[in-house]
C-alpha cells in the first residue's frame, strides 16, 4: 500500500516540471512540507525524495531538464 501512494505521489509531483520540482525538492530536504506529500510518513516522505532526486539526476545527466 505504501509503494502505491509513494508512486502516485512521485507522478503527480513530477508532472509539475523540472523548474517547481527542483524547488520542492529543495524544500522537502529543508524539512518544508508540501501538499503532495502531507499524508504521508515520514519514511514514505523520505522514499518521495530519495526517487525525486534519482528521477532529476537522470534529467540533468541527459539534458532533458537544462538546469535554468
Amino acid at each position: 500500500m505504501a509503494d502505491n501512494r509513494v508512486d502516485r505521489c512521485v507522478e503527480i509531483m513530477c508532472r509539475k516540471g523540472c523548474k517547481t520540482l527542483r524547488a520542492e525538492i529543495n524544500a522537502l530536504q529543508d524539512g518544508v512540507e508540501v501538499p503532495e506529500v502531507a499524508s504521508l510518513s515520514a519514511v514514505e516522505r523520505e522514499q518521495v525524495l530519495s526517487e525525486l532526486k534519482a528521477i532529476m539526476a537522470v534529467y540533468e545527466s541527459t539534458g532533458s531538464c537544462a538546469i535554468e
